[in-house]
């Protein structure tokens, strides 16, 4: 039998540098599964087409290779959709082989016929279908480098009838995936220099756009004595070994770092995207460096923009800067960020049969992970707590839906970490609700043998949902969960599983849970009431006004107990 265009394919996602590809077989897509079966690409057979992206998601990510999806044409396909958008608003480079039903059923609204140029051109850098075997290679060929070059989702549509014909001879067509220097003018880099040389209260802002770049930030904090703050998502690139860092700005992060960005006379703000504006300064002279254009002075306006990657431009910058002599207000910040450290720090239970809190479980894992453990949260109180209480120290990695927001994708990204570094400890963050919602990819976890730890923080609700209510005043609706023992639904499963609810276990139950030689899950009664305190200077008069008036209705409401709970929760 000659080759078939499905094989091409195939052959083509191989040379492009894809290893995994992540879905569910069936009809439309049974000749590309065959062929990637005869392929050195691992399929994983995911339950969920959901699953399947964040777990492609999660290995592009921490990677930078390129990933592969495939569905069947209509419901399976649409379902990746949320995942996609995931891995393109993260810069992931993956690929989605969505199949689709033959072409001479098209336009005629078909069973399961979808329009996926509509559905997908908003988590995507390429979409196109192959509308003929003679163009197969070109186009596979054009999404590959589309997904690698422009860092996001690839959509190749391919007609059943397509995938099953036979091959054409093309031109020798191939991916090239160049990563150029870039980096400002020398104009550009002389005028940065002369505002940040004259400047004495400089902070730096630093976002995930530093990977690669921990050296030349440092170095060039210690030039400028400046404070360097950094985004949730710059946190694993550079915090460790850096006596400038004063931690995350923002409703999740710490006052000082929100004091060294809205004090500072100076802000240089480096491959960072923060999007929430009330945490920029209003009087500082601002610059900016990052590496998209498109960036530049979209969050709060800057007095110089400049595009560069930031390791480069920073190498280019640093022989401009004088060294700065006056420490005052580095120290400052510094003193304030170890002040705010040692009070999270030391955290206590009253007893071995107290409660646990979200904090308390956070920093046992913390305390016993490996020192290159990968993390996975999901979104909401989990993400808050890792990124506050999980130390990366430059090995460790964070992940968690912090662009796009979405639950669910905790249990699902630490399965495509485990899938493409099998040596290496992956912990999933889960929070109950959203582990919920993709519950049936734990048999993922079996079938593939994937020894991922996952820990259920099982506080009964929607909790960051419920803390946003009480903050607008309102008492709390259809935030309540009802939820099954998931150790023993665990181990149902095939896993190992147990549950804990009483402080003086923790330990030791954290300890044998992270031995298990297999996927394991630790499902946590954790302290329902206990919120997420921005930073002090934060609490807004509308949020204490919120919680006051919540306080009030609670109380005509009978629910006196639940205030008197959340006080003793979060009051020390």
């Amino acid at each position: 039998m000659s080759k078939r265009v499905a094989d091409l394919l195939v052959e083509t996602l191989q040379a492009a540098g894809v290893k995994t590809c992540y879905g569910i077989v069936g009809d439309t897509m049974n000749r590309i599964a065959h062929a990637i079966d005869r392929s050195e690409i691992d399929w994983v057979h995911v339950r969920h087409e959901e699953a399947g992206a964040f777990a492609a998601a999660a290995e592009a990510s921490l990677t930078g290779r390129l990933t592969a999806c495939a569905g069947t044409c209509g419901p399976g396909s649409l379902h990746f959709i949320n995942g996609l958008y995931e891995a393109n608003r993260n810069r992931a480079p993956v690929i989605l082989i969505a199949t689709q039903i033959v072409r001479q059923d098209l336009g005629f609204e078909s069973i399961q016929e979808i329009d996926y140029d509509d559905v997908f051109r908003g988590c995507s850098v390429y979409c196109e279908m192959v509308v003929t075997p003679e163009q197969a290679r070109r186009k596979t060929v054009a999404a590959c480098q589309a997904a690698l070059t422009k860092r996001g989702v690839a959509v190749l549509v391919v007609p059943a009838d397509v995938a099953n014909a036979a091959s054409h001879e093309e031109p020798p067509y191939a991916v090239h995936a160049p990563h150029p220097l870039i980096r400002p003018s020398d104009a550009d880099l002389d005028a940065i220099a002369a505002i940040l040389n004259k400047s004495e209260a400089i902070t730096i802002y630093a976002g995930a756009g530093c990977a690669g770049a921990h050296d030349e930030v440092v170095a060039t904090a210690a030039r400028l004595k400046a404070p360097m703050a950094h985004t949730s998502r710059g946190k694993d690139f550079l915090e460790h070994d850096n006596p400038y860092n004063v931690g995350m700005t923002g409703i999740i992060g710490g006052s000082a770092g929100y004091h060294a960005v809205l004090d500072c006379d100076v802000l240089l703000l480096l491959g960072a995207d923060f999007a929430w504006s009330q945490f920029y300064p209003n009087k500082a002279t601002i610059i900016q460096i990052d590496i998209d254009p498109t960036h530049i002075g979209r969050r709060h306006p800057v007095t110089i923009g400049a595009v560069g990657n930031i390791k480069t431009t920073l190498e280019a910058l640093l022989p401009r800067l004088e060294q700065h002599q006056d420490g005052a207000f580095l120290a400052a910040h510094v003193k304030r960020f170890r002040k705010d450290l040692a009070t999270a720090k030391a955290e206590t239970v009253s007893g071995p049969d107290s409660a646990i809190s979200g904090t308390y479980l956070t920093k046992i894992i913390n305390k016993h992970a490996a020192e290159d453990a990968l993390f996975a949260a999901d979104d909401g109180t989990p993400t808050v707590w890792m990124l506050r209480h999980i130390d990366t120290g430059g090995k460790r990695r964070t992940f968690a839906s912090l662009l796009h927001g979405t639950m669910a994708g905790g249990m699902p990204s630490a399965l495509g970490l485990q899938k493409c570094q099998p040596g290496r400890q992956v912990i999933c963050l889960a929070g109950d609700g959203g582990f919920a919602m993709l519950l049936g990819d734990l048999l993922a976890t079996v079938q593939e043998d994937l020894p991922i730890k996952i820990v259920v923080y099982d506080n009964g609700k929607l909790g960051f949902v419920e803390i946003e209510q009480k903050a607008a005043g309102l008492v709390p609706v259809y935030t309540d969960l009802k939820n099954p023992d998931f150790g023993e639904v665990a181990k149902a499963m095939g896993l190992w599983g147990h549950s804990v609810s009483k402080a003086g276990e923790l330990e030791d139950s954290v300890e044998t849970w992270l031995a298990q030689p297999g996927p394991a899950l630790l499902n946590v009664k954790v302290k329902p009431m206990q919120l997420v305190m921005p930073p002090s200077p934060l609490v807004s008069p509308e949020a204490v006004v919120g919680m006051a008036v919540y306080s009030a209705r609670a109380m005509l409401h009978g629910k006196g107990n639940d205030v008197w709970e959340m006080m003793v929760e979060n009051i020390p």
